[in-house]
């Protein structure tokens, strides 16, 4: 693949209308087969490492990667954030949007770009928004890969106790403090049997500071996510040829959320990660990359 396809495009505001418009990066040759990466919970689209989406590229796909509502430099929603009396209660405003407006975004935003169908990899609430997606947009679909995400359902996918109590803290109100929180997190919900790359987090967590941090959106997510529910009976329609992907040491979405999700989607392979938490090490990333392309290639071969 030519090096320049391994550069980033500019990022580019594409309305995908209700009042939101999405942040969005690509990288690879436009006529190449489309994946669209789609991350989690308070996550920014440059929480997909530059060299995973390369490596992609490298194996034949145009990436796309964004920023979702409330995130980055996407649209942040008006409607006031739940307080935590609210969130731990589950009461939400009528405002309040659901994982299908994030899907109803993705939607679009392929439309937008003038893309019939991708293939469709989400991590986290990502893999809620893909599954959402393939439910209800299936002809938009080519394949699904959901790591480390769950059905929504009450019995399985939860976090650790340890993991909702560091989420309940304040969140921190400058830079310093927003990326030392990002590392303590990710050194307790990451990957335990791979190298924590410290550096490596500091510098995104600075990033993603500087692209528009807003800690009211990251709430608005997690009530998305709340207020959906499970998603059990919609995610078993899914027709779109399924991967699972999780660790065995998640402590954010517990291991149980990917065996549910591959048990409900029929016909689904589930693929664990020995050694791999929340998160995505260098450690496991040509090999998460290879199982996409593996997933995808085999895909287009029973459609022809």
């Amino acid at each position: 693949m030519a090096p320049q396809f391994h550069q980033p495009s500019p990022e580019r505001m594409v309305d995908v209308g209700r009042g939101f418009e999405l942040c969005v990066q690509t990288f690879g040759d436009p006529a190449a087969t489309p994946l669209l990466l789609v991350h989690g919970l308070a996550q920014q689209m440059i929480a997909w490492p530059q060299d995973f989406c390369s490596e992609l590229v490298d194996l034949g796909f145009f990436v796309i990667r964004f920023d979702n509502r409330d995130i980055g430099r996407s649209t942040h929603s008006t409607t006031p954030a739940p307080s935590p009396i609210n969130l731990a209660r589950r009461r939400f405003s009528a405002e309040q949007y659901v994982l299908a407006d994030m899907a109803e975004d993705t939607s679009e935003l392929l439309k937008a770009l003038g893309i019939p169908a991708a293939h469709v990899v989400g991590v986290s609430m990502g893999g809620m928004i893909g599954q959402t997606l393939a439910a209800q947009h299936p002809e938009q679909v080519l394949s699904l890969t959901s790591i480390m995400s769950s059905t929504g359902s009450s019995k399985s996918g939860l976090p650790a106790k340890s993991t909702w109590l560091r989420m309940a803290k304040r969140p921190p109100r400058d830079r310093a403090g927003f990326i030392d929180a990002t590392v303590s997190l990710f050194r307790h919900i990451g990957s335990h049997g791979f190298p924590f790359d410290e550096a490596g987090v500091r510098e995104r967590a600075g990033a993603a500071w500087d692209r528009g941090h807003d800690a009211r959106g990251v709430t608005r997510q997690l009530a998305g996510i709340m207020k959906s529910g499970s998603r059990t009976h919609e995610v078993r329609t899914i027709t779109a040829p399924t991967l699972v992907i999780h660790g065995d040491r998640d402590r954010m979405v517990h291991p149980s959320g990917g065996e549910a999700t591959a048990a409900a989607i029929p016909g689904a392979r589930h693929e664990t990660i020995v050694g791999m938490g929340h998160d995505l090490p260098v450690g496991v990333r040509s090999r998460i990359a290879t199982l996409i392309a593996e997933h995808a290639k085999a895909t287009s071969e029973v459609a022809a």
